[in-house]
């Protein structure tokens, strides 16, 4: 029996039950009936490729410290730049086809989240704090209905200092989330997935395209 003060040993959270540490090296410490906890790493640590690193090198928008910032891209070349991305809203039959048809109740979804992936991707820096707030100088957004999904797919261009991608990304997210909503009432179990980068130009890092084999994500979670 627990008290408050002084709790007897076997009670839940009992000093007793806490076993100590493996070695003086581990990151784990055991608590009660064998439960491993992880430790937090020490300052100015990071995981990289699931290995604990210091330095984070790889990693620009990390300083020497660890510190997250805002990468200095003053000295980079104004460049043409283009960024491509795409996801997709797994949605019932039911849904399929009133898009093909008579619409869903709630009105034009298709038409409803085009414009809002446009006015997301110029809300990017807003959402991704270590986003740059560049101008954008183009924003095309389209949605195309399939048997069992709504296919989205943005390409953003701009002339500046870093790339787009994570614009692309913000109005493919944002138009699936639209999607969503316009449906609910006839398919609260809509899925949004498959929401990725599939190419880029410009810039010092060049050009870069997904390979095109990658497969889809189904409703069941399977692959295709």
């Amino acid at each position: 029996m627990a008290v408050r003060a002084g709790r007897a040993c076997g009670a839940p959270g009992c000093a007793s039950n806490v076993a100590p540490a493996r070695n003086a090296g581990s990151t784990h410490t055991e608590v009660g009936h064998g439960r491993h906890f992880d430790a937090p790493p020490q300052r100015g640590a990071h995981l990289w490729g699931g290995q604990l690193t210091r330095g984070a090198k790889n990693l620009t928008h990390l300083d020497e410290a660890g510190a997250a910032r805002m990468v200095d891209v003053t000295a980079k070349d104004v460049s043409v730049r283009t960024g491509t991305a795409s996801g997709r809203v797994l949605v019932s039959p039911r849904v399929v086809e009133l898009l093909r048809g008579e619409g869903v109740p709630k009105g034009d979804a298709l038409a409803t989240a085009r414009i809002a992936g446009i006015m997301a991707a110029k809300r990017t820096p807003d959402l991704v704090p270590l986003c740059h707030p560049i101008a954008l100088h183009g924003v095309a957004v389209d949605l195309s209905v399939h048997d069992d999904a709504v296919a989205i797919t943005a390409t953003v261009r701009t002339a500046d200092r870093t790339g787009v991608e994570m614009e692309a990304l913000t109005a493919v997210s944002v138009a699936a989330l639209t999607v969503v909503d316009m449906v609910k009432a006839v398919d609260p179990g809509a899925v949004i997935t498959d929401v990725r980068v599939e190419a880029k130009t410009g810039g010092v890092s060049g050009d870069w395209q997904r390979d095109p084999g990658a497969g889809a994500t189904q409703r069941d979670g399977g692959q295709v």
